[in-house]
C-alpha cells in the first residue's frame, strides 16, 4: 500500500514541521526553587534571620515539585514502554485472519476494479459474486479449481448481460466447494496476516498483497 502525503501543511509534512526546544521562563523548576532559597539565605538580615517555618515550607515545596517531576517522568517512560510492547505483541497475530469489516468494492464507471479474496480451503469449484447495495447478484466470476490461498480478480464493471453499471459502491462474496464436497463461503475483506511492519510509530499488517494500518482491522481470529 502506498503511503502518501499531500500539501505543505507543516502539521503533517515532516520537511516543514520543525521542533524547537525552548525553556518556558514562566514555569519554575526545582533548580529555580533551590537557587531562590539559597539567595534568600545569603541575603537575609543577620539581625532578623529567616523564619525556620518559612524555610521548611519552601524545602517542602521543593521536595513536592521534585517528586512530581519524577512521577511524570516515570509515567512517560511507562507509556513509551507499553506502546512498544503493544506494537511488538502484534507479531503474534501473524498467521491469523484479519477482518477489515467490509467487503465493499469501489467502481468508477468505464473502468475495471481489481480485488482479492482469501479462500481458507482448497477450491474444487466455485464462483465470485458481485452484488449491488440490495444484495442482488449482478455478475459472477468463475473461481476454477485451485489450492487454498489469496486470489486476485478483476471485474470489468459490467453486469451479467454485458451492460456497464454506474459508478458506486458494490460488494463481493464467493461461494465454493472444497474437495470433500463441503459448501463454503468467503468474501472480500478477510485475509491471513502475513507480516507486520512498523513505520513512524504506526503498525501496519500485510493482508493479501497490501499493508494496511492496524487501526483499520476490526477483528483478528
Amino acid at each position: 500500500m502506498a503511503i502518501t502525503s499531500t500539501g505543505l501543511n507543516a502539521a503533517t509534512n515532516a520537511d516543514y514541521a520543525k521542533t524547537v526546544d525552548t525553556d518556558n521562563k514562566n514555569i519554575l523548576g526545582k533548580d529555580d526553587f533551590m537557587k531562590l532559597l539559597l539567595v534568600e539565605l545569603q541575603h537575609q538580615d543577620p539581625t532578623e534571620p529567616m523564619d525556620s517555618e518559612k524555610i521548611l515550607s519552601q524545602t517542602s515545596q521543593l521536595a513536592t515539585l521534585e517528586a512530581s517531576e519524577n512521577t511524570n517522568k516515570a509515567l512517560s517512560d511507562l507509556a513509551a514502554s507499553l506502546g512498544n510492547s503493544q506494537q511488538f505483541s502484534t507479531i503474534a497475530a501473524i498467521g491469523k485472519t484479519a477482518d477489515i469489516g467490509s467487503n465493499a468494492l469501489v467502481l468508477d464507471e468505464g473502468s475495471d476494479t481489481t480485488f482479492e479474496i482469501y479462500f481458507p480451503d482448497d477450491i474444487e469449484r466455485g464462483n465470485v459474486e458481485i452484488l449491488d447495495v440490495n444484495g442482488n447478484i449482478l455478475k459472477t466470476l468463475d473461481v476454477g479449481t485451485n489450492p487454498k490461498g489469496v486470489y486476485q480478480f478483476t471485474w470489468d464493471g459490467t453486469d451479467s448481460s454485458g451492460n456497464a453499471v454506474n459508478s458506486g459502491i458494490y460488494y463481493s462474496t464467493a461461494s465454493y466447494t472444497n474437495p470433500n464436497g463441503d459448501a463454503l463461503t468467503t468474501r472480500v475483506g478477510a485475509y491471513p496476516i502475513e507480516s507486520v511492519r512498523f513505520e513512524n510509530g504506526e503498525t501496519f499488517v500485510k493482508v493479501g498483497s497490501n499493508y494496511v494500518p492496524l487501526s483499520q482491522i476490526v477483528e483478528v481470529y
